[in-house]
Formats: C-alpha cells, structure tokens, sequence
C-alpha cells in the first residue's frame, strides 16, 4: 500500500496533511526516514514509526496457491474458474489479483495478493527475478538445447528471450524431463522455447517465483498465507 494511504487510513488525515507529515522527516520505516509518499509499504513486514510511535495497521494479504491445471490465471472468466474462485469467500477483499500469469494447463505455484505495487516490482523486467520451472517435453533434450538455451532462444520473427539455465532431470527418446530457470515472462514463453528447438511440452509446473518457492504439502487447488519467513524475502521488493 502507498505509504501516504496507509497513513491517511490510519488517521492522520487528509492526503494533504499526510504528505506535510512525511515531508517534514517524520515517518521512517525499518529506521530509515522516507519521504516518498508513494513508497509501498506494509506494516506487517516492516517497522513504520510516526513522530517516534509504531504503526499498526491490517493492510495487504499474501496467499501461495498451488494452481492447478483447468483453472484460467484471471480474477473473473465468463466461461471459466480462475484462480480467485479458488480463494475462500471469507479471505477475499477488494483488489485480489495474482501476480503474472500461468497457462490453463500449467500448474504451480502463483502468488495471490491486494498489493499491487509489490506484484508490479516483481514483474518489472529489470527486476530479473528469476523463475523455476519443471518441464516434460515429448523428446530427447540434449546438450545441444542447454547451450541453445543459455545463448538465448530467438522465436520466429526476431524476438530474442534472455539466456536461460537447463538443468536435465531425466531423458528418453519419447520423453525427458527438466528444469528450466528463465528471468523474463512472454506469453507462452517455455512452451515457444521448446517448439523452437523442435520440442513439445506436455507438462508444465512453475515451482518458484523470485525468493518465493512452492510448498509442495499445499494440494493443487489449495493455497495458505505466505509465513514470516517468506514475506521477509519479499521486503526488498518493497519500494
């Protein structure tokens, strides 16, 4: 949440009034004087201080879904269940999203949140933040592939993806399996990265996203709140 709706919400009145307060050197957080006022800031993983007293305040929630397969990365489909319809009624509010996206048949891990500046920093190329993938395509992958892969694989029509680490799991000449660690997120980026080698990707799950990786005691279809732990390695996306 921006810092100067957090403290307007918190009463510390109109936008105007917070932007003065934040102006004249007395909001930190995290002990740091900030004077921002759209810096994106959540209480519950940081130390806000207002004129020497702590800010307590329930802004934003965080969820791991484990998406299943069959289900659209969308908050509303006419024809479809999305990844919101998962998420219990009575942990639902206003501005729930999912940060990125993945395919109706990919499965995986997929952050659920109402911050949307964090889902935006960590969707910022720039950022690089890396993902990891495990991936059944229909044929051999051999070490010809790895190196296409690290070189960056360019599609038809010139586009070029940024260079990305294969690591071979197990392979046969009707089937292999993989992982694969890219930085960047076209559309149907790992199915066309495949395809352009001659590959076909039958199975798809996304197993981390940046510091973020998936509990695999979660079922597919489920989902918990991010713990202490994993929302302290979101902070520095906080900006």
């Amino acid at each position: 949440m921006r810092l100067d709706k957090l403290l307007s919400e918190c009463g510390y009145g109109s936008r105007g009034l917070v932007k003065k307060l934040i102006r004249s050197k007395q909001v930190s957080i995290d002990g740091e004087i900030v004077l921002a006022e759209n810096r994106n800031v959540d209480p519950q993983l940081q130390k806000v201080m207002v004129s020497g007293k702590m800010l307590t305040h329930q802004t934003n929630v965080y969820y791991m879904l484990h998406k299943p397969a069959g289900v659209v990365t969308a908050v509303s489909d006419e024809g479809n269940r999305t990844v919101i319809d998962l998420i219990d009624p009575s942990d639902r509010r206003p501005g729930l999203y999912p940060v990125g996206r993945l395919d109706k048949d990919t499965e995986g891990l997929l952050l659920i949140t109402d911050n949307g500046q964090l889902g935006y920093q960590l969707l910022l190329p720039h950022k690089k933040v890396m993902k990891s993938y495990e991936v059944v395509v229909n044929e051999r992958v051999t070490t010809a592939d790895q190196e296409a892969f690290a070189e960056g694989i360019v599609f038809h029509g010139g586009t070029t993806c940024k260079p990305a680490h294969l690591t071979i799991l197990s392979h046969g000449d009707d089937e292999s399996r993989v992982l694969l660690d890219i930085s960047e997120g076209k559309f149907h980026q790992v199915k066309k990265m495949f395809l352009s080698v001659g590959k076909k990707v039958t199975y798809l799950k996304r197993l981390t996203m940046g510091p973020i990786e998936l509990d695999e005691s979660i079922p597919p279809g489920s989902y918990r709140p991010l713990n202490e732990a994993e929302l302290e390695q979101l902070k520095p996306f906080f900006r």
